[in-house]
């Protein structure tokens, strides 16, 4: 664990009260703090660095849990639904987190300046993994963090620290992962096509067949490499798409509990309320009211 990330980290949150989570003034760059740990959260991830300063997070993906503490970092190359808490925090040692956007366009750029770019295999590349952060890829978060105590500098110097923290990631352990993702090419790319034709539709009725054509395969290959790449069937990804979309309705006050779970695909009021209902723990109408409540920590 880095003391300087955490007392930066800590320093930040305490001067700029806000909510979770604290979105910075440099481009694509977050900060989570809390004091106590919480329950498992659905959310949407965006291909991103997750790195944890203090306390420990758990994040599940489909059939894959994943644990990370000081020093890792959860790295997500695809968007994808997940559920996500923080398992250890306390007001005397808060969990800790930065998130840092990865930009596909600039991982390509990246990619295309190596010498001698990372080997991939033709498998399907895992989209989310976690990995340990130390040397440079430590030191790269740390240099944003001080960036965000001189503002000044950050249209100059922050661009050039988020192209060297995609230079790590290329030259790390799981080089092959980012890699293959940012590259897009050949299978991958037609299984992410199908991935996002899935996500742009999701309040349509899913035919696997056609999501397979997209990617060329056949419905067996595609369903094995689908979960492959995000440790989900189609089906289930559909699903929690459509009811996180329907819990930002809901929240926002732009529908019911009815009309959201039409908007969102549902043909039956009554299937929409008790799937809600079992992924968030209570039905919609509960589940969004206690959403609006702010939360301590």
């Amino acid at each position: 664990m880095s003391q300087a990330l955490v007392d930066l980290v800590h320093r930040y949150t305490e001067a700029h009260p806000g909510t979770n989570p604290w979105m910075t003034a440099i481009d694509n760059v977050g900060i989570l703090r809390s004091d106590v740990p919480r329950q498992p959260s659905p959310l949407l991830f965006q291909p991103s660095l997750c790195v944890v300063a203090q306390g420990t997070k758990q994040s599940v993906f489909g059939t894959r849990r994943y644990e990370y503490g000081p020093g890792q970092a959860l790295v997500v190359s695809v968007e994808m639904p997940a559920f996500s808490r923080v398992a250890a925090a306390s007001p005397e040692e808060p969990f800790l987190g930065v998130v840092i956007g990865l930009d596909r366009k600039l991982v390509s750029e990246v990619m295309d300046s190596l010498a001698a770019p990372p080997k991939i295999s033709p498998q399907v590349p895992r989209g989310v993994f976690v990995t340990d952060y130390d040397g440079p890829l430590a030191d790269c978060v740390i240099r944003l963090m001080r960036l965000l105590e001189t503002p000044e500098a950050i249209p100059h110097v922050a661009p050039l620290v988020m192209r060297e923290i995609v230079y790590w990631l290329l030259s790390g352990p799981h080089a092959a992962d980012v890699a293959k993702v940012a590259l897009a090419d050949g299978r991958t790319h037609r299984v992410l096509s199908a991935v996002h034709a899935l996500r742009a539709n999701f309040a349509e009725a899913i035919r696997v067949d056609e999501l397979a054509a997209i990617a060329q395969l056949s419905p067996s290959a595609f369903h094995r490499q689908f979960k492959a790449l995000t440790s989900m069937t189609p089906v289930q990804f559909q699903k929690q798409l459509r009811l996180l979309e329907a819990r930002h309705l809901l929240v926002s006050g732009a529908a019911n509990a009815e009309t959201a779970a039409f908007r969102v695909g549902y043909e039956s009021a009554s299937q929409f309320s008790r799937e809600y209902a079992r992924m968030f723990g209570a039905p919609p109408r509960r589940d969004a009211e206690a959403f609006r409540r702010p939360l301590p920590g």
